[in-house]
């Protein structure tokens, strides 16, 4: 390894704290991989967990590895140095077990990038005795495998928390046997997903018929898992200045959602709304005020947490600093927004998904602007004076009285809030994100917008919106469509992909394809069609889904 290398990664490990060193004598060596640079994966606290759960184990040793920044990977290129894990430096092709965590569809490519920097072969069906068994788990991957199934031995679908120590205790037991061996056992384990065990069936024209096993005592479906018991771990164990919450340890206040928007995937992957409880908040809350003074309070729904305000007093009574993430607008009190000011954050975050409040009855987002007003209006007199709005483009049923709402809206929360504050003070942000229909939602059957009409909506919007105090930002509606394209479509993408990186096709990989993507992305589907993701038993009822679906635009 050149003395570039060990620098960039000496560099990294002397700003981070937490982190763990093991010996590997006897232990089951695991990389967790996080398909993402460095700021991302220290930012995400799911990846945080898993790696403090593989540690707290005594038979296990845990190292990370992520996507490097460009001018490593010329390095490694140069130097022909296979990429390495973070703690040890070792490649690798050294380690028992590759996991990857993903829990966003647009890093998939990122995961061929680092098989091939790690010198680990892309498919399962090239791996050999000996060769690292690659897996993967995460809420993107779980919600459809199918797109990645060619690239992992595994997936482990559900929380971490429930299904690894299951999976370690049997891949322990069995790891001496032949790798095909191995993999059929994994596979008896509840919510192990062995792909190459399966086989996808297609008509003449080309449609899913379905996904079988291809022996007996292999499971007809793969069972989702989430964990009931008390939180093993609420606090991040690692912090580092280089990620975005600079050196805040994030504390998860709740996980799940408890309600029950259209469009979103949250509440069927994670499972009921579990708020961790006061008691324990509280006691890390203090615990990470001796450590730093300030606190970042994470999760789907935070502010839905029955005792929020009270654990916000407590960071700052004693003195602490914290932020939230995205807020409901019904749960912003003048109490709420307060403490907010006094904690120290300047930037509050609302998702009204639409500017028509008719439309966000339909996609489940009930909310008024009343409502929307109001929380503007205390956080506004609190003093926290940025704002930033999130919007979808895109949605089912959206019109042209659905877009001009959301212009009218956002310049009334403009105007609303220079009249509170005397004048031009703070800024208004907005982001427009294309709406990608997901798995296990009402909206599975819904189709992408497409590329033409979106840029004309975004542009349009951002025409009438930018220069006039407002700040406009969007997603490429071209990186939306590759996401839908993941959520949605089956293992014929996987094998795509790989054609495309053997190639060299980087990013155009799409444009060989032997198929149509808009197959997948840009049609409605049918109330009978297979789905992909029906592999998966996320313990809901498809009839149920299609009745909300069909209720919606009746």
């Amino acid at each position: 390894m050149s003395e570039l290398l060990r620098r960039y990664y000496k560099e990294i490990l002397a700003r981070e704290k937490g982190t763990v060193f093991k010996d590997w004598g006897g232990k089951v060596s695991f990389c967790l991989v996080f398909p993402n640079n460095y700021r991302m994966a220290i930012s995400n606290l799911g990846f945080q967990f898993v790696y403090w759960l593989l540690n707290s184990m005594r038979e296990v040793v845990c190292e990370r590895a992520f996507l490097p920044e460009p001018q490593v990977v010329e390095e490694l290129l140069r130097t022909g140095t296979p990429l390495s894990s973070l703690e040890s430096m070792r490649p690798l092709d050294r380690f028992e077990v590759i996991a990857f965590s993903l829990p966003y569809e647009n890093d998939y490519p990122n995961v061929l990038r680092i098989l091939s920097l790690g010198r680990i072969p892309l498919l399962v069906e090239q791996r050999k005795e000996g060769d690292p068994l690659v897996i993967a788990g995460g809420s993107a991957i779980s919600l459809n495998p199918e797109p990645m199934a060619p690239f992992f031995d595994c997936v482990l679908i559900g929380e971490a928390e429930e299904i690894l120590p299951d999976f370690l205790r049997v891949y322990g037991a069995e790891k001496g046997l032949p790798r095909q061996r191995l993999l059929e056992i994994l596979a008896t384990v509840p919510g192990v997903y062995v792909p190459s065990l399966y086989e996808s069936q297609w008509d003449a024209k080309g449609r899913l018929k379905g996904i079988f096993p291809k022996k007996e005592g292999i499971p007809e479906r793969v069972q989702r898992r989430y964990y009931r018991g008390d939180p093993l771990l609420v606090s991040s164990p690692l912090r580092s200045d280089l990620g975005e919450f600079g050196n805040a340890i994030i504390v998860e206040v709740a996980r799940g959602c408890p309600y029950s928007c259209k469009f979103c995937a949250i509440k069927p992957f994670y499972g009921p709304f579990r708020p961790r409880t006061s008691n324990r908040l509280k006691e890390e809350v203090e615990r990470a005020l001796k450590a730093c003074k300030k606190v970042a309070l994470l999760g789907a729904a935070v502010a839905s947490h029955p005792q929020l305000e009270e654990i916000c007093t407590t960071i700052v009574d004693r003195g602490g600093f914290f932020s939230l993430s995205s807020l409901r607008a019904e749960k912003v009190t003048e109490r709420l927004a307060q403490l907010l000011s006094k904690g120290g954050q300047r930037t509050a975050t609302l998702a009204p998904e639409s500017g028509s409040p008719n439309l966000r009855e339909k996609i489940g987002k009930k909310m008024s602007d009343e409502i929307l007003l109001e929380a503007v209006s205390n956080l506004t007199k609190a003093g926290v004076h940025n704002l930033r709005l999130y919007f979808m483009v895109g949605l089912p049923g959206e019109t042209e009285e659905d877009l001009k709402a959301l212009l009218t809206l956002v310049k009334l929360i403009r105007d609303t809030r220079r009249a509170l504050n005397r004048g031009e003070k703070g800024i208004l942000t907005i982001t427009l994100s294309p709406f990608v229909p997901k798995p296990w939602t009402p909206f599975q059957w819904c189709r992408f917008c497409g590329l033409d009409s979106l840029k004309g909506k975004i542009h349009a919007l951002e025409k009438e919106l930018r220069g006039k105090g407002v700040r406009v930002y969007y997603d490429l509606p071209k990186w939306s469509y590759m996401e839908a394209l993941f959520s949605l479509g089956d293992r014929r993408i996987g094998w795509a992909l790989f054609e495309g990186f053997k190639k060299g096709k980087g990013s155009q990989w799409l444009k060989d394809a032997p198929f149509n993507a808009d197959y997948w992305v840009m049609r409605e589907k049918e109330k009978d069609e297979k789905f992909p993701w029906d592999i998966i038993d996320f313990g809901i009822s498809p009839s149920e889904l299609w009745e909300v679906y069909e209720n919606t635009f009746s």
